[in-house]
């Protein structure tokens, strides 16, 4: 049976008397609200004597009895008013329970209402509204941990811990109501990003997540298993497979914001559940593209910031003019000292050694290249970068360089040591394609789980003939978080995947007896 706190207790209490009292705490008919907090903010004119009927609701945060008289703040989705509470006007009639017992009794911080009313100017200069009719609209039976805020907007008591914060949410976003401008920016960004796709004649689409082969994305997979086939199926880590089967199919570009899974580790800047948006346009090249994500990123900026400058921890960001472009090779020769072109896989494990960079057995040549690039490159590249022209090795789904076939045309945008975007011109050749995922499977036969399975399919549908092709992915988490200014993803996450949470001690004991 639950136990409850000593509060929870007085606020269950509270609920049965106002049932008692024949008020509904929960009640089901709709609530006619007429503005928001921040429309009578921004647009109430004494002297026009607007809003004189208006109808608010939202959250009860504070409130200073007086007597026959009240003053308290009430919160919606765009912030925070003023509301004056009198005994007579609410209870005209000779009856002042609604005043006296719940108003002052049975109400508590953190219970919606609702307030029938006019706003007005206190003798102060606060702008309020004066509430005529104040009605239940949900009691709240949990106790909100209280922040506290200056008149000059000093917060004191605010709750910054991560295990509150990103567990329960939806506490988070009514004490910090701050932190909702992040989600609203995330929602700015992919808006603009699809009003930007859409102009260039793309069209939106829908791929599977439970796949038959996780393919797209060297990743290791969840696996799952669909009952009534009797078949292993896997949580899609990338889309890209399927959008360039659409390619084939005869659409020009095609594009989608899809959920991702990839079964690996958490941190500061990876959950295993993200949202990538991928884009696939015919005839085109790395090059094209590389010009089409400055844009697109300069037009993101403006509209979620206003500038093309953002600062991202100490840094300040330029997401205006043209990138630079690097090839990898060249950033190995010119951060680790080395020069790794032409290397085996022996002399590629004899340098990773050292330069002390930790390495596994299973690693080919590819990985031993990352792994040199992770070490001592990606943390010097603030400004945002194309990385270019990756070996072969490196890139098992894109087309050979056109004057070097020992490299790719691929690159990958770095900003603040991460990387935001990858993108190829795609591999094309069915015969290379095939090549290329038999390699993928030797690495996987030597133990490297994140090494690609061989998409028969997918080679198939290459053979029919895929157009010349550049494609995009960008992590959104990642790039809502630098367009946002926030270090870690759980902060552009609704609901970020997190640990089990602990038992209360009291279930602990329970469990051993």
């Amino acid at each position: 049976m639950a136990e409850f706190s000593e509060q929870e207790l007085i606020r269950r209490e509270s609920l049965g008397k106002l049932r008692e009292l024949g008020i509904e705490p929960y009640p089901a008919a709709e609530y006619p609200v007429s503005a928001s907090t921040a429309e009578i903010a921004a647009e109430y004119d004494p002297e026009k004597g607007n809003f004189q009927e208006v109808c608010i609701a939202g959250r009860l945060m504070s409130r200073r009895i007086m007597g026959a008289a009240s003053f308290g703040e009430l919160q919606d989705e765009s912030g925070r008013i003023q509301i004056y509470v009198k005994r007579d006007e609410i209870c005209p009639e000779e009856d002042k329970t609604m005043y006296n017992t719940v108003w002052k009794r049975l109400l508590d911080i953190g219970d919606i209402i609702g307030i029938k009313g006019f706003a007005f100017i206190t003798q102060t200069g606060q702008l309020s509204v004066h509430a005529k009719e104040l009605t239940v609209l949900s009691k709240s039976l949990r106790v909100l941990p209280i922040v506290k805020a200056d008149a000059d907007g000093t917060v004191h008591d605010a709750v910054t811990d991560p295990e509150l914060r990103y567990r329960q949410r939806y506490v988070d976003l009514i004490i910090n109501p701050q932190v909702k401008e992040t989600f609203v920016k995330r929602a700015q960004i992919i808006a603009t990003m699809r009003e930007y796709f859409n102009q260039a004649g793309c069209l939106e689409v829908e791929t599977p997540i439970l796949q038959g082969i996780p393919g797209g994305a060297t990743a290791r997979p969840f696996i799952t298993h669909h009952n009534a086939l009797d078949i292993p199926l896997y949580l899609r880590i990338a889309n890209e497979l399927y959008l360039k089967r659409l390619i084939v199919g005869g659409y020009n570009g095609v594009y989608e914001f899809a959920k991702d899974f990839r079964n690996e580790g958490m941190d500061k800047t990876h959950n295993p559940e993200f949202t990538c948006m991928e884009i696939y346009v015919a005839y085109k090249d790395y090059n094209w593209m590389m010009k089409f994500v400055e844009k697109m990123l300069e037009k993101i900026s403006l509209k979620v910031n206003g500038t093309t400058v953002v600062k991202i921890g100490e840094n300040e960001v330029d997401f205006g003019g043209t990138y630079r472009r690097l090839p990898i090779l060249e950033a190995i020769k010119e951060y680790a000292g080395v020069d790794v072109k032409g290397m085996s896989e022996d002399e590629l494990r004899a340098t990773c050694k050292q330069l002390n960079v930790e390495i596994e057995p299973s690693m080919g040549k590819g990985k031993l290249i990352d792994a040199i690039f992770g070490e001592y490159c990606e943390k010097h590249l603030i400004q945002p970068t194309f990385v270019t022209d990756y070996p072969v090795e490196m890139s098992p789904l894109t087309k050979r360089h056109r004057t070097d076939p020992t490299l790719t045309e691929r690159f990958e945008l770095f900003v603040c040591g991460k990387e935001l975007a990858n993108a190829y011109s795609e591999l094309n050749d069915p015969i290379d394609q095939l090549e290329r995922f038999e390699e993928q499977a030797a690495l996987k036969s030597k133990g490297d789980d994140e090494a690609m399975f061989i998409d028969y399919d997918f080679v198939r549908a290459l053979e029919y003939g895929m157009p010349p092709t550049s494609g995009l992915g960008m992590g959104i988490d990642r790039l809502t978080m630098f367009m946002t200014g926030q270090t870690t993803i759980q902060d552009v996450l609704f609901f970020p995947q997190m640990r089990p949470e602990k038992p209360l001690k009291k279930e602990k004991e329970k469990d051993k007896e």
